[in-house]
């Protein structure tokens, strides 16, 4: 059902009366709604697309060159390199960075697969850190304990939107003279002291995913550095590691970003400062409307801003009722989401790795407790108000 359908249903009177007088049903709150998001834009979509289909320019080209250009000056970065998702942007990364079979790349046990998966599709080693529980991200301090003479790579993620702690992850790379590459797909925007995230390291991936704060209109990613070498290379390997036609230095694949969707991208670009910004307004009431609530820190936990530049990509709850939470609000037509129920070290393609259960605790304890809540810039006020109305009558029952 459309929005428009659900608005137009909530007008009709209830057929169930309510204390001899007709109410109308509560207001929906999907998990996201990309209608109010992406109907603005079309005009100007279509407009960018019928320019593109005039050229009759579809792979590579201006459209891809000019977003390129466009989103390193937005992120501070001196290279960035279209890829045809954010998998794959990682994927161009470490392929450029020469990891192999036999090398290791430490990273966290709560993310995406893609993270891990992409280590693996190389033959390289998935060392898991356990992470912090208050941010959901690296555990810092383990970090070193993990490191051995196999090493090629730290690759942490900014999960949920909120950066790493990149201070000291800089520290411990350059101490061990290992490289850092970040996985930012969930956190484009989003700044700390030392720059934009997917800035920082030697390298860093984007994904432009459909339900990303930054959204194409199908798949689609980026991959950053600041190393001119590096950045030729994957350019190359892009394009199955070809830069003049018809003849290749490098075996690569075809990681190109779509025109098309680098068209449509370039007219979103300029809105995602206001999009950014609505999203930590929309966090901000949630964080206040919950303290109201007055619930016990054991019992209900809302985000924890540790670094600033959160973007809130996801606004993620925790409680051990997770599920029965989650069940009444999908009874009271509320959206959630478990990112993510299953930590990689328990997922059956990852079983030769040796982990078990109890080898991260931190993280198994999360994957039992998050629960995402809606968080989308266009989210009104009143539906976060019933969200935290609701998650209120959840826990006095």
């Amino acid at each position: 059902m459309t929005d428009q359908a659900h608005r137009s249903a909530a007008a009709r009177p209830s057929s169930v009366p309510s204390s001899g007088a007709e109410r109308a049903p509560a207001e929906r709150v999907p998990m996201l709604d990309l209608t109010p998001h992406n109907g603005p834009l079309l005009p100007s979509i279509r407009d960018a697309l019928d320019r593109l289909f005039a050229k009759n320019a579809f792979v590579l080209g201006d459209e891809v060159t000019a977003f390129e250009r466009e989103i390193e000056k937005l992120l501070g970065v001196k290279h960035a390199i279209g890829a045809s998702s954010g998998t794959d942007a990682q994927l161009l990364l470490m392929m450029a960075m020469g990891i192999e079979p036999g090398d290791e790349v430490i990273t966290t046990p709560f993310t995406f697969f893609a993270t891990a998966g992409c280590i693996a599709r190389l033959g390289a080693r998935p060392v898991f850190v356990d992470i912090d529980p208050h941010t959901y991200n690296l555990d810092v301090s383990a970090v070193g304990t993990a490191l051995t003479e196999r090493t090629r790579a730290i690759a942490p993620v900014h999960l949920y939107g909120q950066p790493c702690d990149m201070a000291s992850l800089v520290e411990v790379a350059r101490a061990f003279d290992v490289p850092l590459i970040e996985d930012a797909a969930q956190s484009v925007l989003a700044d700390t002291p030392l720059g934009m995230t997917g800035a920082i390291g030697l390298g860093g991936w984007l994904s432009f995913y459909p339900t990303k704060n930054l959204s194409a209109f199908g798949d689609a990613g980026l991959v950053t550095t600041n190393d001119d070498e590096l950045a030729d290379r994957m350019r190359m390997l892009r394009n199955h590691g070809s830069k003049v036609r018809y003849h290749h230095e490098f075996v690569g694949g075809n990681f190109r970003i779509d025109a098309i969707q680098a068209a449509v991208l370039r007219v979103k670009l300029p809105h995602l400062p206001v999009w950014t910004e609505q999203r930590r307004k929309n966090a901000a009431l949630y964080d206040l409307l919950f303290a109201q609530l007055g619930l016990s820190p054991d019992l209900f936990s809302t985000p924890m801003r540790v670094e600033s530049g959160h973007v809130y990509h996801q606004y993620v709850v925790r409680t051990p009722r997770r599920d029965a939470l989650r069940a009444f609000l999908t009874e009271n037509q509320i959206g959630s989401e478990i990112y993510y129920p299953v930590p990689l070290h328990l997922q059956p393609c990852f079983a030769d790795l040796g982990y078990r259960e109890g080898s991260f605790p931190v993280t198994e304890r999360a994957s039992k407790e998050v629960l995402a809540l809606p968080i989308y810039p266009e989210l009104t006020q009143s539906q976060i108000e019933r969200v935290v109305s609701t998650v209120g009558r959840f826990f006095r029952q």
